[in-house]
């Protein structure tokens, strides 16, 4: 089985177990601050990662760190098991497969916005809004800026692409006067 099948398999195990719970909220977001944990702190986390650190010391410094940060219970028997099965480094993929069952059980849907700047809050506020009114679904909005589409917005939801940007618009009318010659 390949890792992402495996990351994917916990994390419907897990969100199984606490959606039920009535933790999956509490417990997706611990596992986000978790993944950004481990990123921003590469160097204190990269003995957990080291195969020739003895499980039992990997163990009990999950246990404790758990413990003091007050993770929950679901979260912390996640990463003890990935500590046994050598498979933490599953954690990023874990939280996404995670984050993405939630979402799909709210009703809620990513829209991946692209603007050539950075979208001001009041103006990510309403396109979140409208965007919620077209789908008849909550939106989470999350923005990237790309300088090169010059102008508008590239809109993605699931696998559907709403280009409005000036670099697609400059296309068409290229392909248009090309057609027209």
């Amino acid at each position: 089985m390949s890792d992402r099948a495996d990351a994917l398999r916990y994390a419907r195990e897990l969100f199984e177990v606490t959606w039920r719970q009535g933790q999956a909220p509490a417990v997706a977001d611990e596992l986000q601050t978790l993944v950004h944990a481990a990123r921003d702190y590469q160097d204190q986390v990269r003995p957990l990662f080291h195969p020739l650190v003895p499980k039992a010391s990997k163990l009990a410094t999950i246990r404790a760190f758990t413990t003091r940060a007050g993770i929950s219970k679901p979260t912390t028997v996640l990463l003890e098991a990935l500590v046994q099965h050598h498979a933490l480094h599953l954690l990023g993929t874990i939280a996404t497969g995670y984050r993405d069952r939630l979402n799909k059980k709210q009703g809620v849907v990513l829209a991946q916005v692209t603007t050539a700047t950075a979208l001001p809050a009041e103006k990510a506020q309403a396109l979140t809004a409208r965007l919620s009114e077209l789908t008849g679904r909550q939106v989470t909005l999350k923005t990237h800026v790309n300088p090169a589409i010059i102008g508008g917005v590239v809109t993605q939801i699931d696998s559907t692409v709403y280009d409005g940007s000036v670099t697609r618009q400059l296309a068409r009318m290229r392909q248009k006067l090309v057609e027209n010659v």
